[in-house]
């Protein structure tokens, strides 16, 4: 099989080729970014293409499956610069993944399109996707998922397959997150065990964690197989403040959800970090997720531990861990406070 991925080099991208990579069904990979890696990925090969505005389809002629990643985090100060890839580049691919006849489409969606629920009782695919409003993500993430709606009415012979992860991460992807959401003053010399001053006990606050390698796992999964529709995919245990705390030897300090929305607005327009406030909205409303349908149908299991995924990046941000990509790669606080904090996607 031949598989073309987009979004290549990020967080989910580059644990997504190591998975496709190592599976023998896979001929070739075709990674599709913004800015050419220096890594080098098994059975892959590369092209820059940006999917607001090159053509496209004709880099997915010849593909088996189309796996769409390619998303924008930043600049969280230009939302409608968010928007053109985020929405708009996603309307662009799925038109050259029907242009060039490709037989199936695997896309990012995200625990953020769901509509908010006010218990921890996890939810399963059925779940209303119409986002939480306060977050431009969680808007943006559902309008996709509209789009995909007409995509399936519109091609029924397309298989669409609608990944929707918890929140993502790894090792690797420590520096590249910390620029995405903590900034150049982040004091990282204090995340170690037993130096943390305190995780914020705001009620109704969990963190569903899932390893990047194990959604690598899940997007080969869905890929190689004929599924099609919606798959949750979250790590194990969900873990409330209490938890993390527990997990980063610091203790928990109770905390109103106004006290910290006000905080992180006024850093972020102070451009002292680089998450907007509606994060915490994001934070305190998305549902905890069911992952029932991926282990029966995907036959996918999280190999890492939610409190062990923690500890592993906190201590990657610490310690400047990245990848030899563009979006990974450690290091680069000059170029943040050159783009000034929040305003430009680095």
């Amino acid at each position: 099989m031949r598989i073309v991925v987009t979004g290549a080099t990020g967080n989910v991208g580059t644990s997504v080729l190591d998975a496709l990579g190592r599976d023998d069904a896979v001929t070739s990979i075709l990674g599709i970014a913004r800015r050419l890696p220096a890594a080098s990925f098994a059975k892959t090969e590369f092209a820059a293409a940006d999917v607001t505005h090159d053509k496209l389809a004709s880099l997915l002629r010849g593909a088996d499956c189309v796996v769409h990643l390619a998303w924008l985090i930043q600049p969280s100060h230009d939302e409608a610069t968010l928007r053109r890839t985020n929405v708009d580049g996603s309307q662009r691919l799925f038109e050259a993944v029907v242009e060039a006849g490709v037989p199936a489409l695997v896309v990012a969606s995200s625990v953020g399109a769901y509509s908010p629920r006010a218990d921890a009782q996890p939810v399963d695919e059925s779940w209303p996707t119409e986002g939480i409003p306060a977050s431009w993500y969680s808007r943006q993430k559902a309008e996709v998922e509209r789009r995909l709606d007409r995509l399936d009415a519109d091609h029924p012979d397309l298989r669409v397959v609608r990944m929707r992860p918890a929140v993502t991460t790894k090792r690797d992807a420590a520096s590249g997150q910390r620029r995405l959401f903590a900034g150049p003053f982040l004091p990282t010399a204090l995340l170690r065990p037993g130096w943390i001053p305190f995780v914020p006990d705001v009620p109704g606050l969990t963190l569903q964690l899932v390893h990047a390698d194990d959604v690598g796992d899940a997007y080969r999964r869905a890929a190689l197989s004929d599924a099609r529709g919606a798959f949750n995919i979250a790590g194990e245990p969900v873990l409330d403040p209490i938890a993390i705390a527990g997990a980063l030897e610091t203790r928990s300090l109770k905390l109103s959800a106004g006290i910290l929305r006000g905080a992180a607005r006024a850093t972020w327009l102070a451009r002292l970090q680089p998450t907007s406030p509606d994060w915490i909205d994001l934070a305190l409303g998305s549902p905890v997720l069911d992952t029932a349908r991926a282990r029966s149908e995907l036959g996918w299991i999280p190999a890492r531990p939610a409190d062990e995924t923690l500890r592993e990046v906190v201590a990657g941000v610490r310690d400047g861990a990245g990848r030899a990509t563009p979006p990974l790669q450690p290091g680069r606080r000059g170029a943040e406070l050159r783009a000034r904090v929040g305003g430009e996607e680095l």
